[in-house]
């Protein structure tokens, strides 16, 4: 639970004015993720993932919109490499796609899927822009889905597998490594709410994968280091921050219990090695997940962490009654309440009660409904920025900045209804055209600072 902060509004003229200046050797990035961006779908041997299949069902995606040609980035990589480049990025973040490297999960590896990821690394280090490699976002290989996918217990195992074949492979070139990206939203989207692959309406059951996520974190973590490989290694976690709706002792209590779930459930493992009592006190005597926590498996989560990506789209106002309430305004994502000090919040709290570990932002941005004059995406960045080089000043050891999206893509349940690009894609063409706010950050990297 957080208390709302006496950080002054980061208003646009505000920030404008600041003339804020980042740490030296501040790592200003971008984010893409596999399955939204690559397209290639069953090119050179990749195998199916989870959500192949659940966008090929009927009525699971907006106006029936697939990841098979996406932003087409498996066959133009080396123009998005050099867009890159003349943004002037220093980091960019994306993810590997577990069936493009194994195709059923497991086995032999697909030389030329892993080929395809050499080929983008040594792209990047030649162009003098730094690899961040998220392991595991979202796509889980359908082949392994069929054996119980990570309500299997197996299926972290199955991952720490994959993640040593592939730290290994790259682990002469690339750093930086996360393992998950946000487990909270597989979870609740994908495993309570059913909306995202593999659609499944259990909370009993997402809980068990929950944990067996956390436990292939912990797994990955010790593959990574029994590789020999130098760099760092964490999980990329979407955060949000908790606060009372009302003045009431009620929603204060119950703004606790929330923080629980939306934030310490996946912190206090990651980086302590335990997980809430009061989180663990929700859980019935007879839930599931109570038998899924085996002996010993706290102490593999807690696997010590060499940073932490941070994900901030939105805080979260608690009523009296365990409720959610919205106090600001949205995005074209109804879900996205747009409040930067959260940020500030969340990265303090983070320094506060975790310690002193270097911290990226991993993702952050908007939707626009502008096709390439998206001032208002430039008016969220920059407010964010400045409540983000405020934790800065205050001591957070907060190392670099990847906004979401690099490009247009393939936004999940949404299809291609939503634009989270700062670069736009014309989908019939591959046309790729910078928006507003591409030449607007090229400038803050340049000047590194807002």
């Amino acid at each position: 639970m957080l208390a709302p902060t006496a950080l002054p509004p980061a208003s646009a003229s505000a920030a404008a004015r600041a003339g804020l200046t980042f740490p030296k050797g501040f790592a200003w990035g971008a984010s893409t993720s596999a399955y939204q961006v690559e397209g290639g779908a069953t090119a050179d041997g990749r195998g199916p993932s989870v959500w192949d299949v659940f966008s090929h069902t009927s009525g699971k995606t907006r106006d029936g919109g697939t990841g098979d040609v996406a932003a087409d980035h498996y066959h133009r990589s080396y123009e998005d490499l050099d867009l890159m480049r003349d943004l002037g990025l220093k980091s960019y973040r994306f993810s590997i796609s577990w069936p493009r490297v194994l195709p059923t999960g497991r086995g032999t590896v697909n030389a030329k899927g892993l080929d395809f990821y050499h080929r983008l690394v040594d792209g990047l280090l030649a162009r003098g822009i730094i690899p961040v490699i998220t392991l595991f976002h979202w796509d889980t290989p359908q082949a392994l889905q069929e054996s119980g996918g990570w309500e299997n217990r197996d299926c972290a195992k199955w991952f720490a597998d994959y993640a040593s074949v592939v730290c290994y492979s790259l682990g002469d070139k690339v750093q930086t490594w996360l393992t998950l990206n946000e487990p909270k939203t597989v979870v609740e989207v994908g495993y309570t709410a059913g909306v995202h692959a593999p659609g499944v309406r259990d909370r009993r059951v997402a809980n068990v994968a929950g944990h067996h996520l956390l436990l292939g974190h912990g797994l990955a973590v010790q593959a990574f280091r029994a590789t020999g490989r130098k760099g760092r290694i964490g999980a990329a976690l979407n955060l949000s921050p908790t606060y009372p709706a009302d003045d009431s002792d009620a929603a204060r209590r119950q703004t606790i219990l929330a923080d629980g779930e939306e934030n310490r459930r996946w912190l206090d493992p990651v980086l302590l090695g335990r997980y809430p009592d009061d989180w663990l006190a929700t859980q019935s005597p007879d839930a599931p997940v109570r038998a899924a926590i085996h002996d010993g498996d706290l102490a593999v989560i807690g696997s010590k962490s060499d940073l932490l990506g941070v994900q901030y789209y939105n805080p979260a106002y608690i009523t009296a009654t365990g409720g959610r309430v919205q106090k600001h305004p949205t995005t074209q994502a109804s879900w996205q309440e747009v409040y930067p000090q959260g940020l500030y919040d969340l990265l303090t709290r983070i320094k506060r009660d975790y310690g002193d570990i270097p911290l990226t932002i991993t993702e952050n941005g908007m939707p626009s409904v502008h096709a390439t004059d998206d001032e208002d995406r430039i008016t969220l960045l920059r407010d964010h920025l400045t409540a983000a080089h405020q934790a800065i000043r205050e001591g957070v050891r907060l190392e670099g900045y990847h906004v979401w999206s690099l490009l247009d893509n393939f936004e999940w349940a949404e299809g291609y209804t939503q634009r989270w690009g700062i670069v736009h894609v014309d989908y019939a063409t591959q046309q790729r055209t910078r928006k507003a706010s591409a030449n607007w950050y090229q400038q803050v990297i340049a000047r590194n600072g807002i």
